[in-house]
Protein backbone atom coordinates (compact mmCIF):
# COMPACT_ATOMS: atom_id res chain seq x y z
CA UNK A 1 0.00 0.00 0.00
CA UNK A 2 1.11 3.38 -0.66
CA UNK A 3 1.14 6.33 2.10
CA UNK A 4 -1.06 8.10 -0.16
CA UNK A 5 -3.82 5.39 -0.05
CA UNK A 6 -3.67 4.86 3.39
CA UNK A 7 -4.25 8.84 4.28
CA UNK A 8 -6.72 9.04 1.23
CA UNK A 9 -9.16 10.00 3.83
CA UNK A 10 -7.50 12.11 6.40
CA UNK A 11 -8.97 15.07 7.69
CA UNK A 12 -6.03 17.97 8.49
CA UNK A 13 -8.61 20.30 10.52
CA UNK A 14 -7.85 17.63 13.86
CA UNK A 15 -5.41 17.20 16.22
CA UNK A 16 -5.70 13.60 16.42
CA UNK A 17 -8.49 11.04 17.64
CA UNK A 18 -8.74 12.56 21.22
CA UNK A 19 -9.22 16.51 19.49
CA UNK A 20 -11.25 18.27 22.53
CA UNK A 21 -9.96 16.05 25.22
CA UNK A 22 -7.80 17.60 28.09
CA UNK A 23 -5.64 15.65 30.15
CA UNK A 24 -3.84 17.33 33.25
CA UNK A 25 -0.60 16.05 34.08
CA UNK A 26 1.16 15.76 37.28
CA UNK A 27 3.69 14.09 37.10
CA UNK A 28 7.76 13.54 37.12
CA UNK A 29 10.56 11.52 34.74
CA UNK A 30 9.33 8.81 32.36
CA UNK A 31 6.08 6.54 33.51
CA UNK A 32 3.58 9.73 34.39
CA UNK A 33 4.76 11.71 31.07
CA UNK A 34 4.83 8.65 28.37
CA UNK A 35 0.83 8.29 29.97
CA UNK A 36 0.79 12.02 28.89
CA UNK A 37 3.16 11.75 26.25
CA UNK A 38 0.67 9.10 24.26
CA UNK A 39 -2.83 11.32 24.94
CA UNK A 40 -0.73 14.23 23.48
CA UNK A 41 0.34 12.36 20.35
CA UNK A 42 -3.17 11.71 19.67
CA UNK A 43 -4.43 14.75 20.16
CA UNK A 44 -5.02 16.01 23.18
CA UNK A 45 -4.67 19.09 25.05
CA UNK A 46 -2.35 17.63 27.77
CA UNK A 47 -0.80 19.92 30.49
CA UNK A 48 1.68 18.92 31.94
CA UNK A 49 2.44 20.79 35.42
CA UNK A 50 5.77 20.82 37.07
CA UNK A 51 7.11 22.34 39.86
CA UNK A 52 8.62 25.89 39.44
CA UNK A 53 12.26 24.80 39.84
CA UNK A 54 11.72 22.12 37.53
CA UNK A 55 11.71 18.81 37.52
CA UNK A 56 14.64 15.82 37.44
CA UNK A 57 14.26 15.10 33.17
CA UNK A 58 14.78 18.62 32.33
CA UNK A 59 18.44 17.11 33.74
CA UNK A 60 18.88 13.75 32.99
CA UNK A 61 21.54 13.30 30.39
CA UNK A 62 22.10 12.78 27.57
CA UNK A 63 21.92 16.65 26.55
CA UNK A 64 21.41 17.48 23.09
CA UNK A 65 24.66 18.51 21.41
CA UNK A 66 25.14 22.50 21.83
CA UNK A 67 21.97 22.54 23.70
CA UNK A 68 20.61 23.11 27.12
CA UNK A 69 18.02 20.59 26.66
CA UNK A 70 17.97 17.30 27.10
CA UNK A 71 16.46 14.21 24.42
CA UNK A 72 14.22 12.59 27.40
CA UNK A 73 12.24 15.71 27.70
CA UNK A 74 11.92 16.67 24.16
CA UNK A 75 11.00 12.96 23.72
CA UNK A 76 8.57 12.57 25.84
CA UNK A 77 7.36 15.70 26.82
CA UNK A 78 6.49 17.25 23.19
CA UNK A 79 3.25 18.22 22.07
CA UNK A 80 2.43 18.87 25.43
CA UNK A 81 1.57 22.98 27.36
CA UNK A 82 3.68 23.50 30.49
CA UNK A 83 2.31 25.13 33.85
CA UNK A 84 4.85 25.92 36.51
CA UNK A 85 3.04 24.87 39.66
CA UNK A 86 3.84 24.69 43.49
CA UNK A 87 1.55 22.38 44.33
CA UNK A 88 2.22 22.22 48.25
CA UNK A 89 0.95 25.45 48.46
CA UNK A 90 -2.71 26.86 48.95
CA UNK A 91 -2.70 29.35 46.02
CA UNK A 92 -0.89 26.43 44.17
CA UNK A 93 -3.62 23.78 45.26
CA UNK A 94 -6.68 25.73 44.35
CA UNK A 95 -5.08 26.92 41.01
CA UNK A 96 -4.80 23.37 40.19
CA UNK A 97 -8.25 22.21 41.34
CA UNK A 98 -9.32 24.97 39.38
CA UNK A 99 -7.75 23.42 36.10
CA UNK A 100 -9.01 19.90 37.04
CA UNK A 101 -12.29 21.37 37.14
CA UNK A 102 -11.58 21.89 33.10
CA UNK A 103 -9.88 18.07 32.85
CA UNK A 104 -11.42 15.18 31.26
CA UNK A 105 -8.31 13.26 32.61
CA UNK A 106 -5.94 13.71 35.62
CA UNK A 107 -2.27 11.65 35.71
CA UNK A 108 0.02 11.82 38.71
CA UNK A 109 3.04 9.05 39.10
CA UNK A 110 3.99 10.23 42.86
CA UNK A 111 4.63 7.69 45.78
CA UNK A 112 0.57 6.77 46.70
CA UNK A 113 -0.58 9.06 49.21
CA UNK A 114 1.42 11.70 47.93
CA UNK A 115 -1.02 14.27 46.29
CA UNK A 116 -3.49 13.61 48.91
CA UNK A 117 -1.06 15.06 51.28
CA UNK A 118 -1.24 18.45 49.35
CA UNK A 119 -4.82 18.13 48.85
CA UNK A 120 -5.25 17.44 45.03
CA UNK A 121 -5.57 13.81 45.45
CA UNK A 122 -8.10 11.57 43.69
CA UNK A 123 -10.86 12.31 46.39
CA UNK A 124 -10.11 16.24 46.59
CA UNK A 125 -10.68 16.17 42.47
CA UNK A 126 -13.40 14.68 42.29
CA UNK A 127 -15.25 16.98 44.66
CA UNK A 128 -14.93 19.60 42.23
CA UNK A 129 -15.56 17.31 38.91
CA UNK A 130 -17.76 14.09 39.97
CA UNK A 131 -16.73 12.56 36.54
CA UNK A 132 -13.30 12.88 36.23
CA UNK A 133 -10.75 9.95 35.08
CA UNK A 134 -7.79 10.46 37.47
CA UNK A 135 -4.34 7.64 36.85
CA UNK A 136 -2.20 7.15 39.27
CA UNK A 137 0.64 5.19 37.94
CA UNK A 138 3.55 4.33 41.16
CA UNK A 139 5.88 1.23 41.31
CA UNK A 140 3.95 -1.14 43.48
CA UNK A 141 0.35 0.09 42.91
CA UNK A 142 -2.55 2.25 45.45
CA UNK A 143 -3.00 -0.71 47.58
CA UNK A 144 -1.05 -4.14 48.72
CA UNK A 145 1.83 -4.72 51.07
CA UNK A 146 4.73 -2.96 49.31
CA UNK A 147 2.28 -0.06 47.74
CA UNK A 148 4.42 2.96 50.37
CA UNK A 149 7.32 1.50 48.85
CA UNK A 150 9.59 3.81 46.46
CA UNK A 151 9.46 1.65 43.06
CA UNK A 152 11.61 2.88 40.50
CA UNK A 153 12.31 1.36 36.88
CA UNK A 154 15.19 -0.89 37.29
CA UNK A 155 13.63 -1.79 40.94
CA UNK A 156 10.19 -3.16 39.00
CA UNK A 157 12.30 -4.76 36.50
CA UNK A 158 13.78 -7.02 38.97
CA UNK A 159 11.13 -7.71 41.70
CA UNK A 160 8.68 -9.17 38.79
CA UNK A 161 11.12 -11.63 37.39
CA UNK A 162 12.01 -9.62 34.15
CA UNK A 163 15.95 -9.38 34.71
CA UNK A 164 16.56 -12.61 35.98
CA UNK A 165 15.41 -14.21 32.50
CA UNK A 166 17.45 -11.39 30.76
CA UNK A 167 21.15 -11.57 29.61
CA UNK A 168 23.36 -13.84 28.85
CA UNK A 169 22.19 -17.86 30.17
CA UNK A 170 25.55 -17.98 31.73
CA UNK A 171 25.71 -14.53 33.17
CA UNK A 172 24.00 -12.68 35.72
CA UNK A 173 20.42 -10.78 35.65
CA UNK A 174 20.24 -7.92 33.68
CA UNK A 175 17.79 -4.79 33.01
CA UNK A 176 16.46 -3.37 29.70
CA UNK A 177 18.34 -0.75 28.24
CA UNK A 178 15.53 1.70 28.14
CA UNK A 179 13.25 2.38 31.07
CA UNK A 180 10.91 -0.47 30.40
CA UNK A 181 8.63 -0.69 33.31
CA UNK A 182 7.90 2.78 33.03
CA UNK A 183 7.58 2.55 29.46
CA UNK A 184 5.11 -0.28 29.64
CA UNK A 185 2.99 1.40 32.51
CA UNK A 186 3.17 4.60 30.62
CA UNK A 187 1.42 2.71 28.11
CA UNK A 188 -1.19 1.07 30.33
CA UNK A 189 -1.94 4.43 31.68
CA UNK A 190 -2.85 5.58 28.49
CA UNK A 191 -4.76 3.13 27.26
CA UNK A 192 -7.06 2.68 31.02
CA UNK A 193 -7.79 6.47 30.94
CA UNK A 194 -8.80 5.75 27.06
CA UNK A 195 -11.30 2.96 28.57
CA UNK A 196 -12.27 5.28 31.19
CA UNK A 197 -13.37 8.06 28.97
CA UNK A 198 -15.01 5.95 27.41
CA UNK A 199 -17.17 4.59 30.09
CA UNK A 200 -17.41 8.52 31.86
CA UNK A 201 -18.81 9.15 28.08
CA UNK A 202 -21.54 6.51 28.21
CA UNK A 203 -22.53 6.48 32.37
CA UNK A 204 -21.47 9.49 33.22
CA UNK A 205 -19.41 8.07 35.97
CA UNK A 206 -15.37 8.79 36.22
CA UNK A 207 -13.40 6.41 38.36
CA UNK A 208 -9.56 6.13 39.78
CA UNK A 209 -7.42 4.26 37.83
CA UNK A 210 -4.43 2.25 39.70
CA UNK A 211 -1.78 0.91 37.48
CA UNK A 212 1.90 -0.33 38.90
CA UNK A 213 4.94 -0.63 37.06
CA UNK A 214 5.04 -4.08 38.43
CA UNK A 215 2.05 -5.32 37.35
CA UNK A 216 2.26 -3.64 33.80
CA UNK A 217 5.47 -6.16 33.62
CA UNK A 218 3.64 -8.75 34.66
CA UNK A 219 1.16 -8.35 31.73
CA UNK A 220 3.71 -7.69 29.40
CA UNK A 221 5.21 -11.40 30.40
CA UNK A 222 3.95 -13.68 27.78
CA UNK A 223 2.40 -15.59 30.74
CA UNK A 224 5.76 -16.26 32.61
CA UNK A 225 3.88 -15.37 35.65
CA UNK A 226 2.21 -18.01 35.16
CA UNK A 227 4.72 -20.54 34.68
CA UNK A 228 6.25 -19.66 36.97
CA UNK A 229 3.63 -20.60 39.66
CA UNK A 230 3.11 -23.67 38.06
CA UNK A 231 6.63 -24.59 38.81
CA UNK A 232 7.51 -24.91 34.95
CA UNK A 233 11.64 -24.45 34.39
CA UNK A 234 12.17 -21.03 32.87
CA UNK A 235 15.53 -20.74 31.48
CA UNK A 236 17.52 -17.85 30.19
CA UNK A 237 18.04 -17.73 26.47
CA UNK A 238 19.87 -15.05 25.49
CA UNK A 239 19.75 -14.19 21.49
CA UNK A 240 18.40 -17.37 21.32
CA UNK A 241 14.58 -18.34 21.61
CA UNK A 242 12.79 -20.70 23.97
CA UNK A 243 9.76 -22.18 21.10
CA UNK A 244 12.13 -22.09 18.00
CA UNK A 245 15.55 -23.23 16.55
CA UNK A 246 17.85 -21.98 14.90
CA UNK A 247 17.20 -18.67 15.83
CA UNK A 248 20.04 -16.30 17.07
CA UNK A 249 22.38 -13.25 16.49
CA UNK A 250 25.20 -14.49 13.74
CA UNK A 251 28.15 -13.29 12.69
CA UNK A 252 28.97 -12.60 9.33
CA UNK A 253 31.93 -11.22 7.77
CA UNK A 254 31.16 -7.58 7.66
CA UNK A 255 28.73 -7.81 10.65
CA UNK A 256 26.24 -9.61 12.28
CA UNK A 257 22.64 -10.51 11.66
CA UNK A 258 19.86 -11.97 13.32
CA UNK A 259 18.03 -14.91 12.03
CA UNK A 260 16.11 -18.21 12.12
CA UNK A 261 13.17 -20.24 11.79
CA UNK A 262 10.19 -21.02 13.71
CA UNK A 263 7.68 -22.69 10.73
CA UNK A 264 8.77 -26.03 9.26
CA UNK A 265 8.23 -25.06 5.75
CA UNK A 266 10.50 -22.45 6.49
CA UNK A 267 13.16 -24.68 7.58
CA UNK A 268 13.03 -26.95 4.42
CA UNK A 269 13.50 -23.81 2.39
CA UNK A 270 16.44 -23.15 4.68
CA UNK A 271 18.15 -26.48 4.33
CA UNK A 272 18.43 -26.14 0.89
CA UNK A 273 19.98 -22.73 1.25
CA UNK A 274 22.80 -24.09 3.17
CA UNK A 275 22.75 -27.48 1.71
CA UNK A 276 21.52 -29.63 4.24
CA UNK A 277 18.58 -31.50 2.81
CA UNK A 278 19.47 -34.21 4.55
CA UNK A 279 18.16 -32.17 7.44
CA UNK A 280 15.20 -31.09 5.79
CA UNK A 281 12.36 -33.37 7.83
CA UNK A 282 13.77 -32.56 11.00
CA UNK A 283 10.16 -30.96 12.79
CA UNK A 284 10.04 -27.75 15.25
CA UNK A 285 10.17 -30.69 18.07
CA UNK A 286 13.21 -32.42 16.95
CA UNK A 287 15.03 -29.04 15.80
CA UNK A 288 14.48 -27.78 19.63
CA UNK A 289 15.90 -30.92 20.82
CA UNK A 290 19.30 -30.29 18.58
CA UNK A 291 19.42 -26.90 19.05
CA UNK A 292 23.03 -26.78 18.83
CA UNK A 293 23.50 -28.25 15.83
CA UNK A 294 20.96 -26.48 13.86
CA UNK A 295 22.55 -23.20 15.34
CA UNK A 296 25.82 -23.94 14.11
CA UNK A 297 24.80 -25.12 10.70
CA UNK A 298 23.14 -21.54 9.98
CA UNK A 299 26.06 -19.71 12.14
CA UNK A 300 28.53 -21.32 9.81
CA UNK A 301 26.74 -20.48 6.59
CA UNK A 302 26.43 -16.65 7.59
CA UNK A 303 30.28 -16.65 8.87
CA UNK A 304 31.04 -16.50 4.70
CA UNK A 305 28.99 -14.06 3.66
CA UNK A 306 28.11 -10.30 4.66
CA UNK A 307 25.42 -9.22 6.57
CA UNK A 308 23.70 -7.77 3.02
CA UNK A 309 24.26 -11.07 0.96
CA UNK A 310 22.35 -12.67 4.20
CA UNK A 311 19.46 -10.18 4.59
CA UNK A 312 18.78 -10.23 1.17
CA UNK A 313 18.81 -13.81 0.37
CA UNK A 314 16.63 -14.28 3.47
CA UNK A 315 14.16 -11.70 2.06
CA UNK A 316 14.08 -13.37 -1.49
CA UNK A 317 13.63 -16.74 0.22
CA UNK A 318 10.32 -15.44 2.39
CA UNK A 319 13.02 -16.09 5.49
CA UNK A 320 13.21 -13.76 8.36
CA UNK A 321 16.93 -11.95 8.82
CA UNK A 322 17.31 -8.30 9.69
CA UNK A 323 21.27 -6.69 10.10
CA UNK A 324 21.81 -6.06 13.77
CA UNK A 325 21.54 -2.26 14.13
CA UNK A 326 22.19 0.35 15.98
CA UNK A 327 19.78 3.15 16.97
CA UNK A 328 22.50 5.61 15.41
CA UNK A 329 22.65 3.23 11.98
CA UNK A 330 18.36 4.09 12.04
CA UNK A 331 18.95 7.51 11.56
CA UNK A 332 19.39 6.87 7.60
CA UNK A 333 17.34 4.11 7.24
CA UNK A 334 15.24 4.09 4.27
CA UNK A 335 12.70 2.27 5.80
CA UNK A 336 12.28 4.36 9.12
CA UNK A 337 12.15 7.55 7.00
CA UNK A 338 9.42 5.81 4.75
CA UNK A 339 7.74 5.37 8.02
CA UNK A 340 8.22 9.46 8.91
CA UNK A 341 9.65 7.34 12.40
CA UNK A 342 12.38 10.47 13.00
CA UNK A 343 10.20 13.69 12.86
CA UNK A 344 12.18 17.12 12.45
CA UNK A 345 11.26 19.38 15.28
CA UNK A 346 12.61 22.83 15.85
CA UNK A 347 13.51 24.12 19.44
CA UNK A 348 12.67 27.91 20.46
CA UNK A 349 16.60 28.68 20.00
CA UNK A 350 16.21 27.46 16.08
CA UNK A 351 17.97 23.86 16.50
CA UNK A 352 16.55 21.35 14.52
CA UNK A 353 16.25 18.19 16.36
CA UNK A 354 15.07 14.27 14.80
CA UNK A 355 12.50 12.99 17.53
CA UNK A 356 11.42 9.49 17.52
CA UNK A 357 7.59 9.66 16.07
CA UNK A 358 3.84 8.17 17.90
CA UNK A 359 3.86 4.74 16.91
CA UNK A 360 0.19 4.19 15.74
CA UNK A 361 -0.87 5.73 12.19
CA UNK A 362 -4.63 7.27 11.95
CA UNK A 363 -6.08 6.96 8.45
CA UNK A 364 -8.73 9.80 9.22
CA UNK A 365 -7.23 11.26 12.07
CA UNK A 366 -3.58 11.82 11.38
CA UNK A 367 -1.13 12.44 14.01
CA UNK A 368 2.32 13.83 14.61
CA UNK A 369 4.66 15.96 16.79
CA UNK A 370 3.08 18.95 16.17
CA UNK A 371 5.59 20.74 18.21
CA UNK A 372 8.69 20.81 20.55
CA UNK A 373 8.68 19.52 24.35
CA UNK A 374 8.13 23.38 26.06
CA UNK A 375 10.06 25.58 28.33
CA UNK A 376 9.08 25.68 32.00
CA UNK A 377 6.14 27.57 32.45
CA UNK A 378 6.02 28.36 28.95
CA UNK A 379 2.47 28.53 28.78
CA UNK A 380 1.49 30.20 32.61
CA UNK A 381 0.28 33.26 31.09
CA UNK A 382 -1.73 31.48 28.12
CA UNK A 383 -3.35 28.47 31.12
CA UNK A 384 -4.17 30.92 33.56
CA UNK A 385 -5.78 33.52 30.94
CA UNK A 386 -8.19 30.59 30.07
CA UNK A 387 -8.66 29.92 33.54
CA UNK A 388 -9.85 34.11 34.09
CA UNK A 389 -6.82 34.91 36.06
CA UNK A 390 -6.05 38.78 36.02
CA UNK A 391 -2.68 40.05 35.49
CA UNK A 392 -2.34 41.52 38.91
CA UNK A 393 -3.27 37.93 40.05
CA UNK A 394 -0.75 36.59 38.26
CA UNK A 395 2.03 38.60 39.09
CA UNK A 396 0.93 37.55 42.88
CA UNK A 397 1.19 33.87 41.69
CA UNK A 398 4.96 34.46 40.46
CA UNK A 399 6.07 36.53 43.32
CA UNK A 400 5.05 34.60 46.07
CA UNK A 401 6.44 31.61 43.89
CA UNK A 402 3.72 29.28 43.07
CA UNK A 403 4.13 29.45 39.74
CA UNK A 404 7.74 30.95 37.67
CA UNK A 405 8.40 32.21 34.36
CA UNK A 406 9.71 31.36 31.52
CA UNK A 407 13.09 33.31 29.65
CA UNK A 408 10.64 33.78 26.81
CA UNK A 409 7.28 35.06 29.06
CA UNK A 410 10.31 37.54 30.84
CA UNK A 411 11.12 38.59 27.63
CA UNK A 412 7.39 39.10 26.68
CA UNK A 413 6.58 40.87 29.80
CA UNK A 414 9.75 43.02 29.39
CA UNK A 415 8.80 44.25 26.14
CA UNK A 416 5.25 45.12 26.87
CA UNK A 417 6.19 47.30 30.21
CA UNK A 418 8.60 49.13 27.71
CA UNK A 419 6.18 49.73 25.33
Amino acid sequence: MEKSEFFAEARDDLTGPLDGIRVVEATTTWAGPMAGCVLADYGADVIKVEHPAGEVIRRLPPLIPDSTHTVADQTVNRNKRNLSLELRTSAGRDLFLKLCRTADIIIENFRPGTLDKWGVGYADVKAVKADIVYVSISGFGQFGELSDRVGYDPLAQHYCGFASLNGDPDGPPVKAPTYLGDDISGLHGAMAAMAALRHRDQTGEGQHVDVALVDSLLFQSDGFPTAGALGIPLPRWGNQFGIAAPVNSYTCTDGDVYAGVLLDTHWRVLTVLVEREDLAELNIFERLERREEVDTVLGDWCATRSVAEVVETFAELGLPATAVNTYADLGSDTHIASREMLQTVKLEDGKEIPLTAPAANFSRTPVRIRHRAPMLGEHNREILDELGYSSEEQQRLAASHVTSRSTTESEAAGKETAG
